[in-house]
């Protein structure tokens, strides 16, 4: 048994140690805003926030988890009132959305402290990949998410 703190709350699961977190996320807890894509960590559809940090699901093995705090693209907000998520749907950011889940999350951590991003620390810290090639949607609707 492994406890987890997902989301601000605690879980118990009874999974293989080695079991990438994408899967306890995606299968035992019913978390399926995180994306599985590449399962190579490549994309960024997978990303969640550990602690904070930014971190590939997929890559993850449940046992390195220990008591950090999980943050999936559900723990944002309950309801899509978080200001990327309301940006990302005024700027009409997805197509298929398939990947706008990790998108959204890197951005998170990029604006976490504050600041407005550069067009170019944009482009250098949201390295996931959309397959639609929203990219210059996704880059306006991050700057008006950090008020920029």
């Amino acid at each position: 048994m492994t406890q987890l703190s997902v989301n601000g709350k605690s879980y118990t699961v009874n999974v293989d140690l080695n079991t990438p977190l994408l899967w306890v996320l995606r299968d035992t807890l019913g978390l399926t805003g995180t994306k599985y894509s590449c399962g190579i960590g490549v994309c960024g559809a997978c990303m969640i926030l550990l602690d904070g940090k930014l971190e590939l699901a997929c890559q993850r093995p449940v046992s390195d988890v220990g008591s950090s705090a999980i943050t999936t693209i559900e723990g944002l907000s309950p309801d899509g009132s978080h200001p990327l998520q309301k940006a990302w749907i005024a700027h009409q950011v997805p197509q298929c959305g398939w990947c706008q889940p990790g998108q959204i999350m890197a951005a998170t951590q990029l604006i976490a402290n504050g600041a407005v991003p550069t067009d170019g620390q944009i482009t250098s810290d949201v390295v996931n990949i959309c397959f639609c090639g929203t990219y210059s949607r996704i880059r306006a609707a991050i700057h008006t998410a950090a008020g920029g």
